[in-house]
């Protein structure tokens, strides 16, 4: 059984510092891959770092939404440059937040036009955050897969059942991390429970939300495989089946992890 951790982020605080032992525990896990997500500019080259140091750890070349306000001047093709390099498989993670608003909504919205235009040159799937934005994400990224060539994953999804049908009904995956596994989230794992399976990612978003029963830890990848065993139970699937399922669903989503 393997599974992936489709989204977390190495470089930041509490993983840093012990890459290598992070690792190793989740691969102990059976976590065969790390998805390894960008969120400013001036990360880019640490978070690509440790996928050239790693053949299992990829990276994300974008901006969060939250940092919108501090890159003005960011356009698709900075983005798309940067996406040259091998070990890059995504752009992102991008999109709206209107229940921090730490950016200009604006702003946001122009900075996430940048990267569906990214993605669309270099033909590398979207990795996207939204929060309380639900209508204009869902509008704007319905407007982008109709005028063609865009993909991506509704990452860390807490969202409604009818974004997560939205979502679906435009092709994009869905993936779901620790919080699902909270008390507190009956919606959200109603919503997980109507998902086809081949529409479903894993990840933690580590070092944040460590799933039940880590909470109040420092999240880590090798969590990912609470969440996971946590799903297929909620959902009724074979725990192998859904591993092997949602292993085959991010290299399909992101084929250049394969090369």
């Amino acid at each position: 059984m393997t599974l992936i951790d489709s989204h977390c982020h190495l470089n930041y605080d509490g993983l840093r510092e012990r890459e290598n032992e992070v690792l190793e525990a989740a691969r102990n896990r059976s976590v065969a891959g790390f998805l390894n997500i960008s969120t400013r500019q001036r990360e880019w080259d640490d978070v690509i770092g440790a996928a050239e140091r790693n053949s299992d750890v990829w990276a994300s070349v974008g901006v969060h939404p939250h940092e919108a306000d501090a890159h003005p001047n960011l356009g698709a093709t900075a983005l798309a440059e940067a996406a040259q390099h091998p070990r890059v498989i995504a752009i992102g993670e991008c999109g709206l937040d209107y229940y921090y608003d730490k950016s200009d909504r604006a702003v946001q919205r122009d900075r996430f036009e940048a990267h569906i235009d990214a993605a669309r040159q270099t033909g590398l799937p979207l990795i996207i955050h939204t929060r309380d934005a639900e209508e204009d994400t869902a509008e704007i990224l319905g407007a982008a897969v109709r005028a063609g060539g865009i993909t991506g994953v509704l990452h860390c999804f807490t969202g409604s059942a009818e974004l997560a049908k939205r979502g679906l009904d435009i092709g994009f995956l869905i993936s779901l991390s620790g919080i699902v596994t909270f008390k507190n989230a009956r919606d959200l794992q109603d919503t997980a429970k109507a998902i086809p399976l081949d529409s479903l990612l894993v990840e933690t978003d580590a070092p944040f939300l460590a799933p039940v029963p880590n909470r109040g830890k420092v999240c880590e990848p090798a969590f990912v495989a609470d969440t996971a065993a946590f799903l297929a139970g909620l959902r009724g699937d074979d725990p192998h089946d859904f591993a092997a399922a949602t292993t085959a669903n991010f290299f399909r989503l992101f084929p250049r992890a394969s090369a």
